[in-house]
Parts: C-alpha cells; structure tokens; sequence
C-alpha cells in the first residue's frame, strides 16, 4: 500500500500543539488595515484553535501530524 499524502495547504496553515489541539492563524490581517483598532489587529497577532466542528477535516488532511 502506498503512502498517503498530506495536502500541502493543510499543512502550511496548520500545526499540532503539544496537547493535540490543532492551531491555526487568525484570518483578515494582510490588508485594509488602517481602518481596524490596535487592539483589533493586535489580537489578529495570536493564534487560535481549529474548532471542534473543523477539527476532524483538519486531521484527515495532516494524516502524519
């Protein structure tokens, strides 16, 4: 049987966290800043965690992660 590939966007956007959890970036911080707060694109900064609902796509998409 052959190996199965990983999908390479996937892989670019997503990584494991030590507890399982998968993070990702925040989305809207490439453009059309000046009309958002400080704080706004400060907590744009931090990463987050792939929800629940997602979490199950995101793994059959990382099959070695």
């Amino acid at each position: 049987m052959q190996k199965m590939k990983t999908r390479r966007a996937a892989a670019k956007r997503f990584n494991l966290t030590g507890s399982g959890e998968i993070r990702r970036n925040k989305a809207y911080k490439s453009h059309i800043l000046e009309k958002k707060s400080p704080k706004r694109k400060r907590n744009l900064r931090k990463a987050a965690l792939v929800n629940a609902a997602d979490k199950k796509r995101a793994i059959k998409c990382l099959p070695y992660a």
